[in-house]
């Protein structure tokens, strides 16, 4: 039996994972591993909600703010350098915080990636200039005929995501879903997986209050900084292709706002989708931390933090 234990907080954008994973990582002297996709570049700050200053001064995180928008970063990446980090961390300590709501990241380090598939580049990139020329929709109504399962939990705003989907669906000619790992690999460490939720009405209302405080604190400016990148895979990313679009003429900041808004309520439901398919998550409200910590300690049983 592990003596380690990764205690993984999850939940859609706008819950309140970051209060919570440095509350539990202030209980149990523990430190925090980034699992969210965007959090990860250096470059992105505002818009992606990443901790302040005083939180990342408050514990110890890790891959935040780790690789440049310039360079090409897969979740095969992520899941090498998590791990190595991880397995760092547990040479010193007995519970590490994994935190994020990136599905696919929480899903590399919790049961391994799925093998795909070599595709061809020439299939990838006829899939890319279709984006470029007819847009994101003609990606989602191709993979709605070729793999609608897989359609229900992807984030359909990230038309990488869209184009390996169905890339991969024209290779193979299965359903991208089909490759997905029926068994876990073994880790070395206990998970303890916890869900943060709130009621649909009161996330949605925080995501939206929380746009208006991005913009309050100078989200506009950010995105003016990286307009001369906005081409970049890394940037086609909720609120700032919305805010670049403003940039470009092709609309006002108060036509901006009322998008992101939805657009990220959109986000939110389909990362509550994937929860949903996951089933072996304990859900908490993010305001009772009691109860959380007891749940953790029902599943560690006794242990000592030193």
């Amino acid at each position: 039996m592990p003596d380690k234990y990764l205690i993984v907080v999850g939940g859609p954008t706008g819950v309140g994972k970051t209060k919570v994973a440095i509350e539990l990582a202030q209980h149990y002297h523990a430190e925090i591993v980034n699992a969210d996709s965007r959090q990860v570049y250096k470059e992105l700050n505002i818009g992606v909600g990443k901790p302040t200053t005083q939180q990342l001064q408050s514990i110890p995180h890790h891959l935040i703010g780790h690789v440049s928008i310039h360079d090409p970063y897969s979740a095969g990446q992520y899941a090498k350098d998590a791990m190595a980090v991880l397995n760092t961390l547990f040479t010193k300590k007995k519970i590490v915080i994994l935190s994020g709501g990136t599905g696919l990241y929480l899903k590399a380090i919790m049961q391994g990636l799925d093998e795909f598939p070599d595709v061809p580049e020439e299939i990838v990139k006829r899939w890319t200039a279709i984006w470029k020329k007819e847009g994101i929709e003609s990606l989602i109504q191709a993979l709605q005929k070729s793999d609608p399962n897989y359609l229900q939990v992807v984030d359909r705003d990230n038309p990488m995501r869209l184009i390996r989907a169905l890339s991969v669906c024209e290779f193979s000619g299965k359903p991208f879903s089909s490759f997905h790992l029926n068994a876990p690999i073994e880790r070395n460490f206990k998970i303890i997986p916890i869900l943060l939720e709130r009621p649909r009405d009161e996330l949605y209302a925080r995501i939206d209050q929380r746009v208006l405080d991005m913009m309050d604190q100078g989200w506009m400016d950010e995105a003016r900084e990286l307009y001369p990148f906005h081409s970049l895979k890394s940037l086609n990313t909720v609120g700032y292709k919305e805010l670049f679009e403003v940039l470009d003429g092709k609309m006002t900041v108060a036509d901006a706002i009322p998008k992101i808004q939805q657009s990220t309520r959109n986000y939110a439901k389909r990362q509550l989708t994937w929860w949903r398919h996951q089933g072996h998550w304990q859900s908490f409200s993010p305001l009772n931390i009691n109860a959380i910590i007891d749940a953790i300690s029902k599943e560690h049983g006794a242990w000592s933090m030193e």
